[in-house]
């Protein structure tokens, strides 16, 4: 399903008070990221917003229509403060439904956990013509409206709800990096990186600088879709730190 000619890209809205609060880490933003990289999809944009109507259905549908993919994560539980079905069913203009194959799933699942109540039921709840996204660790499925998905904030429940979509979605080349280490500050390199950078159209160098060892060092990630310009480019720039008197180290530090 890649199609190397265009880039592909996907936002992510992460969804909820407790993000926002600092009481929970969200984790999920860098495991989409990787998978999406993966697929062929770069992701283009991250926004974390409150459990609030407004807020999700602004965001939704800025997102959703500058981009291939939109991604959310978080408030479809069973609770009375899980609001992103209703808030993206009415940012897309479609009432909410309980999805028939989603009730029969939460039937099955909880036939011997107590039965199906009215809280768990909330679950089987899409935005009419929705299709799911299986979720293999409680039953709870996601959901699928067009170019948007829906799926839970449990990290462990997101990253089955990715698996289950891995070669469904149509992308690129997938991203391809290369990383470069040296003990060395980033203005000393500065003029080399923008210079190595500006030589290979289809290459984009990352500097990560740090501080260990009692000295400053960075690594230096080069990414592209082409196999042979990023071979080529990390050439370059590992000869340019030669030649300025930093040894450089393959693989980063």
């Amino acid at each position: 399903m890649a199609n190397p000619s265009r880039i592909y890209t996907a936002a992510l809205v992460v969804i909820g008070d407790e993000i926002l609060s600092g009481r929970t880490h969200d984790k999920n933003i860098s495991q989409v990221a990787a998978w999406l990289q993966v697929q062929g999809i770069r992701l283009r944009e991250v926004r974390v917003v409150a459990d609030d109507t407004p807020a999700i259905i602004e965001a939704v549908n800025i997102l959703r229509t500058r981009n291939d993919y939109l991604f959310t994560t978080g408030g479809i539980g069973p609770t009375h403060d899980d609001i992103t079905v209703d808030a993206i069913a009415e940012a897309l203009g479609v009432p909410v439904v309980v999805h028939p194959e989603a009730r029969a799933i939460l039937e099955g699942y909880y036939e011997t956990r107590g039965g199906l109540t009215d809280a768990r039921l909330r679950m089987a709840r899409t935005p009419e013509g929705a299709s799911l996204i299986p979720n293999r660790y409680t039953g709870a499925p996601g959901i699928r409206c067009g170019n948007v998905f829906i799926m839970a904030g449990v990290p462990s429940i997101t990253a089955g709800m990715l698996d289950a979509l891995s070669g469904q979605l149509e992308g690129g080349a997938a991203l391809l990096s290369e990383t470069v280490g040296c003990w060395v500050g980033e203005s000393e390199v500065a003029d080399l990186l923008r210079e190595t950078e500006k030589s290979f159209e289809t290459c984009q160098i990352g500097s990560y600088p740090f501080w260990a060892e009692g000295k400053t060092g960075a690594n230096f990630v080069i990414r592209s879709v082409s196999a042979e310009d990023l071979a080529a480019c990390t050439r370059a720039l590992v000869r340019g730190l030669e030649v300025l008197g930093k040894p450089p180290i393959a693989g980063g530090i």
